[in-house]
């Protein structure tokens, strides 16, 4: 029931999304904006580093006593009057979630935001069954309606601009005046206020998916700037929250040392507009709020990641910050990684989850510049745990086979110092001799996958080592 994956074409993608106009113009507001304001905010907070090394610590912690964290977890929820369902895969999470929304006849159904609900393929499951599955949040809607994909974690439509917003918006909002003006963003956001308001009052299941999951209080806490979680939690009978694993915290002021972090390394605010605690159903004298509380907790593969290589990878937030500063991440967008995780973070999470045979080629995705890692909130060593894929990879001779003998031969001329220093001996000078002229080589045998995009400088002067040896093995 997961979304289909096409990441095995990413070059492909990848190619496509270089060669799309309207795509590389709106990807200038991710490099432009996200970067500064993650900058400026992180200034603004002196204790900030402290507050990440924190973040990774709590994380750390809840990873190394997962299973006695979900078992205090569960407990919490059911003594507040809710349920706890835990699915091993992706299909068993759709049938736990279409089975309770059988369960209350339900016929319409709200969602909040939620990146493991996308993981799950869930709209698809919930409209298999013969009910109405609208996203809420401004970004997905607008990409719900287009049939598409989010392209960036925390901001889905940030691959698209106004004007197609407002194709859109006319082409499907069939029952308004054809007159009315759509040419500012504050119009669109109007017009879907005002269709999603219904949507919101007619709802019989509410689904949200969650930043955190308390393990003191059996609460679930979301992070928006929309109002859209809130009305989806509140108005329906029934709420669900759909989670994965690792989204539990012991505590809740373990999750508000971890919001410190979360909204500045996201969208560069102090703190996001919304930040809700759910605990189970209404009760007794409450106004508002679902008359029955269930959580569907989603494993599907995260289990096999705890003791491994790649556990680091657990402790992520979703803050998206690995991809706003990421160089790859900004020449092609989210949509050429193929699944549901972009940029760093989707090139390790990616192959975690469906497996490096189908999601090998994400990890050969960056340049290991390393400002994905210098950024995270909670220190993940992506470029470290993207070459334990490229070395999985390498092993299970998935890559080209002209690529795998290259490495090789390169392997056995670093391991053996004399090979080396003969081989450099005669190249340098050949090489140096032909670039002579330009300096540069915009083609070299064997080098095409380089000099297709950029040029080669021709080597100048003596090698590092020459130069070494005659310093006497010194710095100067």
């Amino acid at each position: 029931m997961s979304l289909h994956s096409t990441t095995p074409q990413f070059k492909d993608n990848a190619h496509h999304a270089l060669h799309d106009a309207q795509l590389q113009k709106a990807l200038g507001n991710v490099r432009n904006n996200f970067v500064e304001r993650r900058a400026s905010a992180a200034a603004r907070l002196p204790e900030f580093d402290a507050l990440r090394d924190s973040a990774r610590a709590i994380k750390d912690h809840v990873l190394a006593h997962l299973d006695l964290y979900l078992e205090r977890y569960e407990a919490q929820v059911v003594a507040q009057g809710g349920k706890v369902h835990f699915a091993r895969s992706a299909q068993e999470a759709c049938d736990e979630i279409v089975a309770i929304c059988k369960a209350h006849g339900a016929k319409s159904v709200t969602k909040g935001k939620s990146m493991v609900s996308e993981e799950i393929g869930l709209n698809a499951a919930i409209e298999a069954a013969g009910m109405e599955a609208v996203e809420t949040d401004l970004g997905e809607y607008i990409i719900q309606l287009r049939g598409e994909t989010p392209s960036h974690i925390i901001a889905p439509a940030v691959h698209l601009n106004k004007e197609q917003v407002e194709e859109d918006f006319r082409r499907v909002h069939t029952h308004l005046p054809i007159d009315r003006d759509l040419t500012q963003p504050e119009t669109l956001l109007s017009e879907a206020r005002g269709i999603l308001r219904a949507k919101f009052l007619g709802a019989d299941i509410g689904i949200t998916g969650a930043n955190f999951l308390v393990a003191e209080t059996g609460s679930s806490i979301i992070v928006t700037n929309e109002g859209n979680g809130d009305l989806t939690q509140i108005l329906p009978r029934v709420h669900i929250v759909v989670a994965s694993l690792e989204k539990i915290v012991p505590t809740l002021d373990d999750a508000a040392q971890i919001m410190r972090v979360l909204a500045r390394s996201a969208t560069g605010q102090d703190m996001t507009v919304y930040s809700t605690i759910s605990t189970g159903p209404r009760r007794p004298g409450d106004v508002d709020g679902p008359e029955h509380y269930h959580v569907v907790l989603v494993d599907n593969g995260r289990s096999r990641m705890i003791g491994s290589e790649f556990e680091e990878m657990l402790r992520c937030i979703r803050c998206g910050a690995c991809m706003n500063h990421c160089p790859v991440y900004h020449a092609v967008g989210g949509h050429a990684y193929g699944w549901v995780y972009p940029g760093p973070m989707g090139a390790v999470l990616t192959p975690s989850l469906i497996g490096v045979e189908e999601g090998g080629q994400l990890p050969n995705a960056s340049t290991f510049c390393g400002r994905c890692e210098s950024v995270c909130p909670v220190h993940i060593p992506l470029p470290k745990l993207m070459r334990h894929w490229r070395e999985r990879e390498f092993e299970r001779h998935l890559n080209p086979a002209l690529q795998r003998y290259g490495l090789r031969l390169w392997a056995f001329i670093a391991r053996h110092e004399l090979v080396y220093r003969l081989l450099t001996a005669i190249a340098m000078p050949i090489l140096a001799w032909l670039g002579r002229k330009s300096g540069r080589f915009s083609h070299l045998p064997l080098a095409g996958g380089w000099t297709q995009y950029r040029d080669m400088p021709a080597p100048q002067g003596k090698t590092f080592q020459e130069q070494w040896r005659a310093k006497g093995g010194r710095c100067s």
